[in-house]
């Protein structure tokens, strides 16, 4: 079997690199012309990396599930790291563990409590009543958390972290 935190490495970097080298000709592109394709590809570049966010979380739940021998991986995980006393990463775990949440579902429970410490989280994160990230920024897509490569590659390097610890 596969190597899932070494292949999500080479994924993310494999794929942010690809997406970067689009998005370097898409902005090239737009120095002569305003074409809403250019602008709607930009657009379609963000969405990527939000579905790659959550795809990466949501199958390393399933492998998570499998090798812990248990319906939800996370908690299991977060369990481990409990019981281990790594509640620096724990909490870290549990923020993107959330914000993932928020991607996918929206506001509710998660968004909540990703609210409550918005300003200690590693990510941006819209508040109540916001509409944009960056007003102005025609790559911006409706998100309530800001999918950027550094988001990307925090959840790529916890999924390591955790995968070493619990198996540790």
């Amino acid at each position: 079997m596969h190597n899932f935190e070494d292949l999500i490495y080479r994924s993310t970097s494999f794929t942010l690199a690809a997406l970067e080298e689009t998005n370097s000709k898409i902005i090239e592109a737009l120095q002569t012309s305003g074409s809403t394709i250019l602008v709607k590809n930009l657009q379609m570049i963000q969405l990527q990396k939000t579905i790659f966010a959550i795809g990466m979380f949501s199958m390393f739940d399933a492998i998570l599930q499998d090798q812990l021998s248990c319906r939800n991986g996370f908690e299991g995980a977060k369990n481990i790291l409990k019981e281990k006393q790594n509640l620096k990463l724990h909490d870290r775990f549990d923020e993107f563990i959330c914000a993932i949440n928020v991607l996918k579902h929206g506001v509710g429970r998660s968004y909540d409590a990703l609210l409550s410490k918005s300003e200690l989280l590693p990510f941006k994160i819209k508040l109540r009543g916001e509409n944009f990230f960056d007003e102005g920024d025609v790559s911006e897509i409706d998100t309530l958390i800001e999918v950027d490569d550094s988001f990307v590659l925090n959840c790529a390097d916890l999924i390591g972290k955790v995968s070493s610890e619990i198996s540790a």
